[in-house]
């Protein structure tokens, strides 16, 4: 399937700021099952955009502009083609003690230690040991994974607005309720504990009414992979109970979100600045006939107090 991805940022200040320097992930990643046949990325005020392969492997694009301006806009424009991923089959058992040996751990690291808003707090241990949680291993451990995909999809309401994007898990164990991005972070705590090596994945989702997805149409998402020594990574999507399929667009992995983020950045001057963000992410053949490809969301305060000097830019959006 071949789908067209258009991301537009705004920041718009409400007096102008003398430098703004951004860092922008929004590059869909190639893999095995997804082809980036094309990406264009627009700056205005114009600036040269440069870009490097972080250590995960992530398009990382970054830029300066360093003169007065009141407003910036980011668009981005991809083309990506994936196919369909095979269905997985069970792993045998003896994949736990392939994931204790020293050589995964090794070589997995990063995603077998909790890091940032991948923690093990006292309402996750609570939350775990009233599912059954704390002891996983009776089963092989894709059976145990899908098992917690399913949970956790059928533990937590899908609400946007109750939580924030550097929210720790806590917020939404206790609310019960939360959006991809709370769901992926539980996820990753649990297979880390359990001793399976998970990372978090940034990216889009193509939504339509006939796959039930909880997920916002027209918005970025967030899921996870784990990793089995028999298959290798394998992503599952427990805000919609879904293993990642080819309607799952890919951008960067990380060990949680705040490696990830769309957009970030920092601004020189005393302003107030307001976000608005569109994403339209449709079939390819449905180009000529979708307006609202470059539709725009209402904008969204992100500052309301001045700042001055040196100001970090709100990271872009909560991943919905």
């Amino acid at each position: 399937m071949q789908f067209e991805i258009r991301h537009i940022t705004q920041y718009r200040y409400d007096e102008p700021v003398r430098e703004s320097v951004v860092e922008l992930r929004m590059q869909p990643r190639r893999t095995s099952h997804q082809n980036l046949v094309s990406f264009e990325l627009e700056i205005e005020p114009h600036a040269q955009v440069f870009s490097y392969a972080d250590s995960w492997g992530n398009a990382v694009h970054h830029f300066d502009v360093p003169r007065a301006h009141d407003r910036l806009d980011i668009i981005t424009r991809a083309v990506v083609e994936t196919s369909a991923h095979t269905p997985q089959s069970d792993v045998p058992m003896d994949d736990w003690a392939r994931l204790a040996s020293e050589a995964t751990r090794t070589d997995c690291w990063d995603f077998l230690t909790l890091h940032g808003l991948v923690a093990e707090t006292a309402a996750l241990r609570d939350f775990m040991v009233s599912h059954g949680l704390d002891t996983p291993r009776s089963r092989d451990p894709l059976s145990e994974i899908t098992a917690l995909n399913e949970l956790l999809f059928g533990a937590f309401d899908y609400e946007a607005g109750v939580t924030e994007p550097d929210s720790p898990i806590d917020h939404a164990l206790l609310e019960g309720r939360g959006v991809c991005q709370d769901f992926a972070h539980i996820m990753i705590a649990i297979c880390r504990l359990w001793g399976v090596p998970a990372r978090y994945v940034s990216g889009y989702l193509f939504t339509d009414r006939n796959s039930h997805d909880r997920s916002t149409s027209d918005a970025t998402h967030a899921w996870v992979e784990v990793f089995t020594p028999s298959l290798g990574w394998i992503g599952m999507d427990p805000t919609n109970n879904t293993p990642a399929h080819e309607r799952h667009l890919a951008v960067a992995i990380g060990r949680d979100y705040t490696d990830v983020p769309p957009s970030r950045g920092v601004f020189k001057g005393e302003a107030e600045s307001r976000l608005s963000v569109g994403v339209s992410v449709r079939k390819a053949a449905a180009r000529a006939s979708s307006p609202d490809l470059t539709r725009v969301g209402a904008p969204t305060l992100i500052a309301r107090r001045r700042q001055s000097l040196m100001v970090q830019h709100h990271q872009e959006q909560q991943q919905q």
